[in-house]
């Protein structure tokens, strides 16, 4: 039995939810995003929250009700509060800066990166060495913030490069003589 599953996820004041069979649309204060739920569940709307319960026992089913009530909970909160993942840039000479709809980054190679900033994505750079992403949708907050950290990931000798704020790096020894 899934113990995520079981919680119905409350729709608060000021958002809207509709459903059309198993697409749920969620419209707040910053935004509005959609979910369409696997067959393997049901979605019902009643009372002013958003109940998810498996069609059939199967451990699909079972996988997908947690699943599925987790995606909903994160669309309510995505349009009443957002996202915002943090990452902090290590090293000399490394920086970070917003040029209109472009990222530009300098991580010590020979050239700049250019970094497209997706639609429905706000990136600000409060320090050169610090970039904030902002936005309603999770997963598309913490995709931007993975393809930005691969650009020049934090290596374990020197801890140059570019992390999550809070994350730890394990470092390394670097050769005795």
């Amino acid at each position: 039995m899934s113990r995520i599953g079981k919680k119905p996820v409350a729709v608060p004041a000021g958002v809207t939810a509709n459903l059309d069979g198993n697409l749920v649309k969620v419209k707040g204060a910053k935004g509005e995003l959609s979910f369409l739920a696997p067959e393997d569940v049901t979605v019902t709307l009643e009372n002013g929250a958003i109940t998810v319960t498996p069609r059939t026992e199967t451990k699909r089913a079972r996988a997908m009700w947690g699943m599925s009530r987790s995606q909903v909970a994160n669309l309510i909160d995505g349009v009443t509060k957002g996202y915002e993942k943090k990452l902090e840039i290590t090293g000399v000479g490394y920086k970070a800066a917003v040029a209109g709809k472009v990222l530009k980054l300098s991580l010590g190679y020979s050239h700049d990166v250019d970094y497209e900033i997706p639609t429905g994505i706000a990136i600000t750079t409060p320090k050169p060495t610090e970039i904030l992403v902002t936005g309603v949708d999770k997963q598309r907050v913490g995709q931007t913030a993975a393809e930005i950290r691969d650009f020049r990931g934090p290596e374990p000798y020197q801890g140059k490069g570019v992390r999550y704020s809070g994350e730890f790096i394990f470092r390394k020894e670097g050769k005795k003589k």
